[in-house]
């Protein structure tokens, strides 16, 4: 079932990704309800996914 929800946060997050500050709520809920390995995949799916999105690298502080 996690691996469940990490992909439904992934495709949360994809959606809202055209406004920062939704993108960075959704990103604590995110850290709230995942489990801590899939939080760290989380983290490596956002380097890759921010990474030509330079207005939600301010959100990476969340996991970091």
């Amino acid at each position: 079932m996690s691996k469940i929800m990490f992909d439904y946060t992934k495709s949360i997050l994809e959606r809202v990704s055209f406004d920062p500050s939704l993108f960075c709520k959704e990103l604590e809920k995110a850290i709230r309800t995942l489990l801590p390995y899939e939080i760290e995949q989380l983290r490596e799916w956002l380097f890759d996914f921010t990474f030509e999105k330079p207005e939600l690298k301010q959100c990476l502080l969340i996991v970091n």
